[in-house]
């Protein structure tokens, strides 16, 4: 160390703030005192010096600082060993290298923040032999290595030519060289000092660079630098490569640039352009301010608009931002539609649009009152439920008449991609919002009536599960603040009133369905298709054919043929089809001149609709013995249903068709082993199960059957077979029965009702615990049918069975 540099170096270390000068000054009283060949070591994390170079060196661990202002005070040089592991914090022999460079400290320096920095030059390579115990840091003995001298040595000398060429070449590549390195490259006139310089500015691993630090060889040192020195020659012509290329699409897009410039100053020069954008942006600013958006979506439009507004008009991104502000600003974030709700208005128009439905009209009254009441109450999510054609659809239409609301319908059958209910994220091309913005953007109103048709019907596919988004948008505690993805900021869906359409709840997910209120709408009885006919679809139809109401007249006869035997179904949409054709063919007459005005009676109608297509089987399917009339519950509602039983000669088998599921197969068994049971009661002959096989069938053999509803009309059908006597022409019957003779309840009682009702039935026998369903059963079937409530089986066949007329069956068999 130079004496000069010594009290500079010793005030720098007293001077700074760790471990002070008088602690510095007792560390070192109690130290032993150094070997002459023992250095004072500072492990380094991730840097290598060599001899030769001067690098500064930050201190950032107490016992580097310690062993730094330690070698300022002895005046000692250090030792500079690089760590096997940089994450190691306290290193200790094993954790360091064997071979490292002894260095002087030029300067010691405290920095204003705290750090302590020394810079120091490397003067020869060192070897560990061993460690010192005794000292508050590392101290090792070491073997100082001296470079050997080579001269007259072709080979080294060779290669310390190609190594400079490899330098020059290497420092061209690189950005910006100092000159100071390049001359220092130039001027080294020691392979030694080369190598270790070369490898010193380097741009390689700490390691790599520890293993030239470790080979001493001369030939081998510099042959190691020199294969190093040809990969980065490699990557930094390629990298120079890439920068040109980079660099001529830059000047390319300058290029581009300038003419769109160009293009701009002629379109200004013609009145265009500019002016026309700029129009734009003020339009689009002026949207903004009047849609009245939440504070955090206006400064969200804000900036949407400033980025347009930057942005050139033949960008590609232009289009798809302007898209998207517009639908922004012409949602309708605080437009409201809906005022005072007068219950007495609402409820004539209610009345106006929709025969019966009381229950369902009441339900709707009840949620306008609570609007009346409480304004800022958060809308019911209602879902009608009910086979096609019964009138949920027009329903809806007649709320939002009622409600002084907008009415929108989204139609989700066949829906199988979530983002048709969320939309699409905008970085897709031709993105959109989901079906509920899009839905209220078509409303114009906030609080619009929603309809939602369809609902059971939605798919699932690979894109996701629609259901599962519509979790968030049918839940009045969540949707106030829905995100549709292609927004990307919340839109309150809380005040929209949500209604949704469904024929069957199977298919509709738990989850979903629990948000939901159902409403039931069951199908129709025959007078109250003949009120809807009389009141709503003629007058419709002789709108749609052009006819007025003087010129074409259906009599209530011919109404009512319609409905008998023209059409059999839950709703009115095919009832309303045959309406129209037989208007239809007035229109024609009407148009050739063979009439000025029509006159449609009920006789009249084969010859315009053809033969009837519907005839009452009851009376025909009952005359004989065998046959019971069963009710069945369809997705489209309810419907009737016979059971047919025959006894043939056999070994005692029970045959089974008609497209029987497993439940409904275990009930026909079920009946039978019933009706073996109580044969002494029936009056049988119980031989005549081992002579006679028994075969049951249930018309209709292309439709699936399946359930346990038919397990009393099976039996009443066995036991009618067996004893010859006829089951009531007038009676229907549904119910499942135990082994036991118990009638079990069932469901879809309301629906079978209403078939019963439908088909012209008089009675009905229903299981005593259904008892509770008879107020959900509409007036109107009610009052057309007997209600026989059954809790055995004897019960049903006592109300079922004519009397006896015939020889007992047995009697028959014995013949």
């Amino acid at each position: 160390m130079p004496a000069e540099q010594q009290p500079e170096l010793r005030a720098a270390a007293e001077a700074s703030a760790f471990p002070g000068a008088a602690a510095m000054e007792q560390l070192l009283a109690g130290i032993p005192a150094l070997p002459s060949d023992a250095l004072i070591l500072i492990p380094t994390r991730s840097f290598v010096l060599f001899p030769g170079t001067v690098l500064p060196v930050t201190l950032g661990r107490q016992r580097s600082i310690a062993a730094a202002q330690a070698a300022i005070r002895l005046n000692r040089t250090i030792g500079l060993v690089l760590q096997r592991d940089p994450a190691t914090d306290d290193p200790i022999p094993i954790d360091l290298h064997r071979m490292g460079t002894e260095a002087s400290v030029l300067r010691y320096v405290t920095s204003p923040d705290g750090q302590h920095h020394v810079i120091s030059q490397g003067e020869r390579r060192i070897r560990i032999i061993d460690f010192l115990d005794g000292f508050p840091f590392l101290v090792a003995r070491v073997e100082r290595l001296s470079e050997p001298q080579v001269t007259n040595n072709k080979d080294i000398e060779a290669r310390m030519l190609n190594l400079r060429a490899q330098a020059m070449e290497i420092l061209q590549l690189l950005p910006q060289t100092p000159v100071e390195l390049v001359n220092a490259v130039q001027s080294t006139t020691s392979p030694p000092a080369l190598a270790d310089l070369i490898a010193s500015f380097l741009d390689i691993s700490a390691s790599e660079k520890q293993e030239i630090l470790e080979t001493v060889d001369i030939g081998s040192r510099l042959d190691r630098v020199s294969s190093l020195l040809v990969y980065r020659i490699e990557v930094l012509r390629l990298s120079r490569q890439i920068s040109e290329q980079t660099k001529e699409k830059i000047d390319d897009r300058q290029r581009e640039f300038l003419l769109r410039e160009q293009m701009k100053t002629i379109q200004k020069e013609l009145g265009e352009g500019e002016d026309a954008k700029a129009q734009e942006i003020a339009e689009l600013a002026k949207k903004i301010d009047d849609a009245k958006m939440p504070p955090e979506v206006e400064a969200h439009a804000k900036r949407e608009l400033g980025r347009l507004e930057r942005m050139p008009e033949a960008a590609g991104e232009y289009s798809m931002a302007r898209t998207y502000i517009e639908w922004l600003a012409e949602l309708p974030w605080s437009v409201e539609t809906g005022g005072r709700v007068d219950i007495a208005a609402a409820r004539r128009i209610l009345d106006a649009d929709h025969y019966g439905l009381d229950k369902i009209k009441r339900r709707i009254l009840e949620y306008l009152a609570i609007q009346q009441l409480n304004p800022g109450g958060r809308s019911p999510i209602l879902c009608f439920v009910g086979p096609p054609g019964v009138g949920k659809t027009s329903l809806g239409q007649s709320i939002a008449k009622a409600t002084g609301r907008k009415f929108v319908r989204v139609s989700l059958g066949g829906t199988h991609d979530e983002a048709e209910i969320r939309g699409h994220r905008r970085t897709y091309i031709g993105a959109l919002p989901g079906n509920i913005i899009q839905g209220v953007r078509r409303a114009g109103a906030r609080d619009c009536v929603m309809m939602l048709d369809e609902i059971d019907k939605l798919g699932r596919g690979i894109q996701g599960d629609p259901a599962s988004a519509l979790l968030e948008v049918l839940d009045p505690e969540q949707n106030g603040s829905f995100r549709d993805n292609y927004l990307g900021v919340p839109f309150d869906l809380s005040r929209v009133m949500f209604i949704t359409t469904a024929n069957v709840l199977d298919t509709i997910p738990g989850p979903l369905r629990d948000r939901m209120e159902v409403i039931d709408l069951p199908g129709y009885v025959e007078d109250e298709k003949f009120e809807i006919a009389r009141r709503y679809l003629v007058a419709r139809q002789l709108a749609a054919n052009g006819l007025k109401p003087e010129q074409a007249e259906l009599t209530d006869a011919a109404i009512r043929r319609i409905i008998r035997d023209y059409t059999r179904e839950a709703g009115v949409r095919q009832l309303e089809r045959e309406i129209g054709a037989v208007l239809r063919n007035a229109a024609m007459r009407i148009a050739e001149g063979k009439a000025e005005q029509v006159h449609i009676d009920a006789d009249q109608l084969p010859e315009i609709l053809g033969p009837p297509r519907f005839e009452s089987e009851v009376a025909m399917r009952t005359s004989v013995p065998g046959v019971a009339t069963g009710l069945a519950w369809t997705p489209v509602g309810g419907d009737i249903l016979f059971i047919e039983a025959t006894r043939t000669p056999g070994g005692g088998k029970l045959i089974l068709t008609g497209q029987l599921g497993e439940v409904m197969r275990e009930s026909a068994q079920a009946a039978l082993t019933l009706v073996k049971a109580r044969a002494a009661e029936l009056g049988l002959d119980p031989a005549i199960f081992e002579k006679s096989d028994i075969h049951i069938h249930v018309p209709a053999g292309a439709i699936p059957k399946d359930g346990p509803s038919a397990g009393v009309a099976m039996y009443t059908a066995l036991v009618s077979l067996l004893t010859g006597r006829t089951v009531r022409s007038d009676t229907a019957m549904t119910g499942e029965i135990s082994l036991r003779g118990l009638v079990l309840p069932v469901g879809g009682i309301k629906e079978k009702v209403v078939a019963a009702a439908r088909a012209g039935l008089q009675a009905v026998i229903l299981p005593a615990r259904n008892r509770k369903d008879y107020e959900d059963i509409p007036e109107s079937a009610r009052n057309a049918l007997r209600f026989k409530w059954a809790e055995q089986v004897e019960e049903v066949t006592e109300a079922a069975l004519e009397p006896a007329t015939a020889p007992a069956a047995q009697a028959e068999a014995a013949e």
